[in-house]
């Protein structure tokens, strides 16, 4: 590789790194807090038929959606490569995902998460936080004095 092109794939790299303006740990941290804001009282068990989507939110947590409305936060023991599985799976049995018997699993090679807490989340208040979030301050300017 020449000296030019390794110069171009740094500085596409600086480019990339410098475009998010806001830390990955921050990011998941306002993620964990919006859906602990939204989180209801724990359950025992959920019914569980199709899982919908999922979001990781760190090693410790997962959004579970069953449904376009209706979610559940999962607390697991500290997981390996959740965060950056492309896929998982969740044990059941007769349909109901169960606290301390059910586990989230990430992929072969990694052990099974066993699931610790499951409280319910309230998804239209999620999307109210998450909203709240995006939202931006912004004031014009004002115009430089002429000197």
């Amino acid at each position: 590789m020449s000296c030019k092109a390794s110069w171009m794939v740094f500085a596409l790299v600086a480019v990339l790194a410098a475009c998010s303006s806001v830390p990955y740990a921050q990011r998941v941290a306002q993620r964990q807090a919006a859906y602990a804001a939204a989180a209801g009282a724990p359950v025992r068990s959920f019914h569980f038929f199709n899982l919908y989507s999922w979001e990781p939110l760190g090693d410790s947590q997962v959004a579970i959606y069953t449904q376009i409305n209706r979610a559940w936060l999962l607390d697991v023991s500290p997981c390996q490569n959740l965060g950056f599985t492309n896929a998982i799976g969740l044990t059941s049995f007769a349909g109901e995902v169960s606290v301390n018997f059910d586990k989230v699993l990430v992929g072969r090679g990694y052990p099974p998460c066993f699931i610790s807490k499951i409280r319910p989340i309230d998804v239209a208040k999620l999307k109210l936080e998450q909203q709240a979030q995006r939202e931006i301050n912004a004031e014009p300017r004002q115009p430089a004095a002429a000197g």
